[in-house]
């Protein structure tokens, strides 16, 4: 399974590279111009000698490779490549807070202007470097919603202006900040027209000012008390639906930059409220259904055109936002989190955040969202020219590396990091626009850019030498150039020599014919002015030739699935081989030197050499040179050590094993009866019992398989002689010991009872035999007394 997995990866490897490698044929290419836009391996040769008969001009655009084999001499190969200049590279800005500059004099992307020259197929890749500058200027802008639901929201953002001014200058010593409102179209059904409405939207004894689309309350400024002052001057109003024309006054903060006051710096809309949006098409409720413009209408800082155009698209708004470089940061109330999340995900570089019932954390929210913006950088790139394409790699923070559509993004950057971006244009083909914008790549929310100037080779540097109405091109029907005619409008032919009108004609045709056949051009071309121009292949190196296309070079013996065994050229059907190789396949060595055996003998003596390989004529040997006996005396000694080293690790060759001991394939079995048996294989086996380094016996077969695969069974474990069993014998002598004790204790006892009783004996027999003296010692006197009573009477 294996192997046919590798296989079919090889199969589909080569697929790959012959349709890669078509693209330059495929093209059919009638002038240089065209064939080097077919590809970036595509070439075109110059040689005005370089075709053969039968060839049309589409052979010369080729690889390069492959006309260098086909004898295009290198020099007359026109392969143009790309390349490309920097133009402007002003490095990234290195500074703190101390270090006052400019915005403009902030760079934070290098390089800042390119100009590429693309080769069709060829990438042209380069690196950018962003660095997020410290101390960098923030333009805020705050854009609340002044309906009614609003009222307790406004009392605070009253004192916002000195408040987040305080908090920001921990981020940067730069800032400025600006006021706008909204409500909502002044137009039924979205408010109440009635006078008394128009006056105080408001019910009750609730005073309101009068209802607008959007006002523009306070510029961009870096003076947080006049933001409190005019703020605090703004009344709520009031509207009858409750969605709010926010995207409106979003539309017009972001195109009316003069009155807004942006500068060329980081640019943030806080866009504040409580409730949903009107967006494109709502405005037909209203009657107003002219799409709107994007364009600035402020008059007097209010919006006047809010009757007239409707509401934005998303999309619309998205392109606005990123042309004029905003992050916006959407504040709204935990009800309407769900609606604004999903508008986050349409517009890059924005964020959603809480905002309490009364807008008491609305300094938090802002600076919380500013830093989740400020720590991503992605990047966007205009609108490519057709034909192009671009690709990004980013090298963020850790080694961190982002590929294809998160290429363009790098996230967790903060204050100070640097991360690089590889970049890569592609081209296909040239682009039918002769004046072509320039291509710009720029981090979302940021005004820097890197300008691109894309420059297309469609033409070879022959095509400037090219000679016009050229003789050479019959008579001066075309232009002779890198080394073919490129023929004028109507006429065909190698040298444009007919015109396109007669090239089907009779007599033509039956000069395309082979003597007696009926077949134009053998079938393989066409009759092109009375002469064949023979078809192309879809493997490149195949082709017809000759002069009725009746040739060609892939028709011929094969050998080893090689055309001409890889030894030679087919020509016409048959193989031309090379020096040192014979048959019809040149497949046949002539070389003998692969016939010599080591004692410099061909085949050893014992055969004879064939196209480069041995014929064995004595059975017994085998192999490449004969010198092979697998079955002679002394295979097993000679092959002992090498087995002994490969099987188990040990003996004399242990440590040169895998130099000494490669030549032949080790297989391990199980036990003796798995060894490989004479009677079971095609070739003689040899039988072997050696003794290894540790005494042990191990058993293995030698044998030549296919006359040069040498292969070596062997048992996987040798056989050792088992050694005595120390526990049996220990407790053995341990036992006998105790044994013999006993033995011996009873041996003694009964020793000494058999003394004892002869003892005993002899006492007792002469106790018998002893004479005692029986008369009465003098000197006894009886211990008994008696005595009687005289009063006794014995009665």
């Amino acid at each position: 399974l294996d192997q046919m997995l590798a296989l079919q990866s090889l199969l589909l490897h080569c697929l790959q590279h012959t349709i890669q490698g078509n693209e330059c044929i495929n093209a059919n290419a009638k002038y240089c111009g065209e064939c080097i836009q077919a590809g970036a391996k595509c070439g075109w040769c110059t040689d005005p000698n370089f075709l053969k008969q039968g060839e049309t001009v589409s052979s010369r655009c080729d690889e390069v490779e492959s006309l260098i084999k086909r004898g295009c001499n290198l020099t007359l190969i026109e392969n143009p490549v790309g390349k490309q200049r920097v133009l402007k590279n002003i490095p990234v800005t290195n500074r703190g807070k101390n270090k006052k500059l400019k915005p403009e004099e902030i760079t934070q992307i290098q390089p800042q202007k390119l100009d590429i020259t693309l080769r069709s197929g060829e990438p042209q890749s380069f690196n950018l470097t962003f660095k997020r500058a410290e101390d960098y200027p923030i333009d805020l802008y705050y854009l609340m919603d002044l309906s009614y639901s609003m009222k307790d929201d406004l009392e605070n953002v009253k004192n916002l202006g000195t408040s987040l001014m305080l908090e920001m200058t921990k981020i940067t010593s730069d800032f400025r900040i600006g006021f706008g409102s909204f409500v909502e179209k002044t137009v039924m059904p979205y408010i109440s027209t009635t006078p008394a409405k128009l006056l105080n939207p408001c019910t009750g004894d609730q005073t309101c000012t009068s209802p607008f689309s959007y006002k523009n309350v306070l510029k961009l400024t870096s003076n947080g008390s006049l933001f409190n002052t005019l703020v605090g001057q703004q009344h709520i109003s009031g509207n009858l639906d409750s969605p709010e024309g926010g995207f409106d006054a979003i539309m017009q903060v972001a195109v009316c930059g003069d009155q807004i006051g942006w500068r060329n710096v980081t640019r943030l809309l806080v866009f504040s409220t409580d409730a949903g949006f009107h967006f494109a098409g709502d405005g037909k409720l209203g009657g107003i259904v002219l799409p709107n413009d994007g364009k600035c209408h402020l008059e007097n800082n209010i919006y006047t055109m809010s009757h007239y155009y409707d509401y934005p698209s998303i999309a619309h708004l998205v392109q606005k936002l990123s042309d004029n470089n905003i992050q916006t940061i959407f504040a709204v109330t935990e009800e309407f989190q769900p609606v604004y999340q999903e508008l986050k995900n349409l517009i890059p570089k924005s964020a959603v955040g809480t905002l309490s019932a009364n807008s008491s954390n609305v300094i938090n929210l802002i600076v919380d969202a500013y830093n989740s913006l400020s720590s991503e950088v992605i990047l966007e790139n205009s609108k490519l020219p057709d034909g192009v394409t671009i690709a990004y790699t980013a090298h963020c923070k850790n080694g961190v590396v982002n590929e294809g559509e998160n290429g363009r993004k790098c996230s967790n950057i903060s204050i100070g990091d640097e991360v690089k971006f590889s970049i890569s244009i592609t081209s296909k083909g040239c682009p039918t626009k002769t004046k072509l914008k320039p291509i710009k790549i720029k981090p979302l929310g940021f005004t820097e850019e890197l300008e691109i100037h894309l420059n297309f080779i469609c033409e070879c540097e022959c095509h400037k030498k090219g000679i016009k109405d050229s003789p050479d091109c019959h008579f001066g029907n075309g232009t002779y150039e890198c080394g073919a005619c490129r023929c004028n409008e109507g006429r065909v032919g190698r040298n444009c020599e007919c015109s396109s009108n007669e090239i089907s004609t009779e007599d033509m045709d039956l000069a395309c014919r082979n003597k007696n056949s009926t077949d134009i051009c053998s079938n393989n071309g066409e009759c092109v002015c009375g002469k064949c121009e023979c078809k192309t292949r879809e493997n490149p190196n195949e082709r017809y030739s000759g002069k009725y296309c009746e040739c060609d070079n892939f028709n011929c013996d094969r050998s080893g699935n090689l055309l001409c065994g890889g030894h030679g050229r087919c020509e016409c059907g048959k193989c031309v081989c090379d020096p040192m190789w014979s048959e019809s396949a040149c497949d046949c060595s002539l070389d003998k030197s692969t016939c010599l055996a080591s004692n410099k003998q061909e085949c050893n003596g014992r055969g004879t050499c064939k196209c480069g390989s041995c014929k064995c004529t004595d059975p017994k040997f085998q192999g490449p040179t004969c010198e092979t006996c697998p079955t002679c005396p002394g295979v097993c000694a000679e092959h002992k050590e090498c087995v002994e080293c490969k099987a188990f690790g040990t003996g004399e060759k242990k440590d040169t094993c895998q130099q000494e001991c490669s030549d032949f394939n080790l297989i391990e079995v199980k036990s003796r009866d798995k060894l490989p048996q004479p009677h079971e294989t095609p070739y003689p086996v040899m039988h072997c019992k050696e003794r290894d380094a540790n005494d042990c016996w191990f058993y293995y077969t030698y044998a030549v398989k296919n006359k040069t695969e040498k292969v070596v069974h062997v048992v996987e474990k040798p056989e050792c002689p088992t050694g005595p069993d120390i526990v049996p014998i220990v407790i053995g002598v341990v036992v006998g010991i105790v044994l013999i004790g006993l033995a011996l204790l009873f041996i003694w006892k009964l020793l000494m009872i058999i003394h004892d009783r002869r003892e005993f004996a002899k006492f007792e027999k002469e106790k018998m035999n002893a004479k005692w003296d029986t008369g009465e010692n003098p000197i006894y006197k009886s211990a008994v007394t008696t005595v009687v009573n005289p009063k006794y009477e014995g009665k």
